[in-house]
């Protein structure tokens, strides 16, 4: 299946965006201003050859108040209609998630949003409110995008809304680092189970659609051949990815988990393990790069996973938790891939192929959509449009993942479909608009006029060549 994921609409936002806490010190008010040009941007996904469209629905656009028992906002329901429409006349399928981290702001005021149980309930009755409008039409749900990052970025590090965490680990007014990033994820587990025995409950029969989560993960290569650093990298995907997928598939947490966190992880009651194992009938992978994970003991060789100004530091604080390993980027110094415009993301195609596998293996090879994989650029103002247009290293990384992904595929992985992030460049979180991820270029200058990149006009060759 081809198709390419949504840019950001942030008329849609519930937490107010902090202007000190985004890079450039820009707001996502007008953002690409997609509310107001869907039809202009599905005309364009048409003539792309695209035959699905992922985006998400804001939580707080249908219930202002974020629970069933107050204000339906009926003109929230008549856009999304609109788009979905849109998006059914010219052949293309909606992919929709109901939770991109967006809480509406009424609950996060009134009892802490997902640091509460009462957030299980009423992510529920948001969730039944669009499968009753929307599921006569949609057919394919995600009910959260990367739980990890909304747990371990709002929670343990603070630098993503609701900007949590101890106040030795960041500038953070309020928040528990060590605690509250696992309680934040287990309620998002329950809720993603809530939303999911609702809907097969009450409408999947009737409607005939699917249901699923999507989670995102590096790769993590061990840095050395030393024991100690193949464990780290296990460990690190088991407090990453398997900290989401174990229960999913399992009904519970990964070993390594509940032996290092120990208290701080909650528990499952036997009904909720119940409810939870199984709760999806596919998975959304987002992959973007990898990294090599050593154990702490090359701490004075490498960086640490959190951003704290010495190992020292690090050590002393983390002296109580074990599971801590350390997130490198380059070995013996050689990078693990090219640099690009984020620091996070190195190239390393070769991951997305090993991840899929991994999963094959580890979790009963499930039905496997790629929901997001992309690269960015810096936002160089300077450039002439010509200039900025010509990105021969973006076609180069899709290239090689789609490759690597056509070799899982080949390998028995379950792979169904491939979503590209993005489709144009957005108003990308904390960083804002200094960097690009779309395929389609926007011109922020000239009243958000979107011109096609060259991977814009690559894909729409591969597509159009592609049995």
């Amino acid at each position: 299946m081809s198709s390419l994921e949504n840019s950001l609409d942030a008329n849609w936002r519930s937490h107010s965006i902090v202007a000190d806490k985004i890079e450039d010190h820009s707001n996502g008010d007008v953002a690409i201003d997609s509310y107001h040009r869907y039809k202009e941007d599905v005309s364009i996904m048409k003539d792309m050859g695209m035959d699905a469209y992922r985006f998400s629905i804001s939580w707080s656009r249908l219930l202002p108040d974020g629970k069933l028992s107050g204000r339906v906002n009926r003109e929230g329901i008549q856009y999304y209609n609109n788009l979905i429409n849109e998006l059914l006349s010219k052949g293309i399928q909606p992919f929709v998630t109901l939770f991109h981290w967006d809480v509406p702001q009424a609950l996060e005021d009134n009892y802490g949003g997902f640091l509460s149980p009462t957030i299980i309930g009423d992510f529920q009755g948001f969730a039944e409110v669009c499968f009753r409008e929307f599921g006569d039409r949609v057919k394919h749900w995600i009910t959260l995008n990367e739980p990890l990052s909304f747990a371990a970025l709002g929670y343990s590090q603070g630098t993503y809304a609701p900007g949590r965490c101890s106040k030795w680990l960041g500038n953070c007014s309020s928040g528990n680092s060590e605690t509250e990033p696992y309680m934040v994820g287990h309620h998002l587990l329950l809720s993603h189970a809530a939303a999911v025995k609702i809907f097969k409950d009450k409408y999947q029969a009737s409607q005939k659609g699917k249901i699923g989560i999507t989670l995102n993960s590096h790769w993590l290569i061990p840095y050395s051949n030393n024991h100690s650093d193949v464990a780290a990298a296990q460990r690190a995907l088991d407090f990453t990815y398997g900290w989401f997928l174990s229960p999913l598939t399992y009904g519970y947490y990964p070993k390594s988990m509940s032996s290092r966190v120990k208290n701080g992880l909650p528990k499952f009651s036997m009904n909720q393990m119940k409810m939870i194992k199984g709760s999806f009938d596919f998975l959304g992978l987002n992959y973007y790069t990898a990294y090599y994970v050593a154990n702490n003991d090359h701490c004075k060789d490498v960086n640490p996973a959190y951003t704290i100004d010495s190992c020292a530091k690090l050590l002393r604080k983390f002296k109580y938790d074990p599971h801590i390993v350390y997130i490198i980027k380059e070995r013996d110094g050689i990078p693990i891939g090219p640099t690009t415009g984020s620091s996070w993301l190195r190239v390393y195609p070769r991951g997305i192929w090993e991840l899929l596998k991994y999963t094959k293996k580890e979790y009963n090879n499930p039905e496997i959509y790629i929901t997001e994989n992309g690269i960015s650029e810096f936002n160089n103002s300077t450039l002439t449009l010509e200039e900025a247009l010509a990105d021969k290293w973006r076609i180069d990384y899709y290239n090689r993942h789609l490759q690597f992904v056509y070799k899982a595929i080949n390998d028995g992985v379950n792979v169904t479909g491939f979503f590209a992030w993005s489709l144009f460049d957005n108003f990308e979180w904390n960083s804002g608009y200094t960097v690009r991820f779309g395929i389609n270029f926007i011109d922020y200058k000239d009243k958000q006029k979107r011109y096609p990149k060259h991977s814009a006009i690559w894909f729409k060759n591969f597509l159009q060549n592609t049995p």
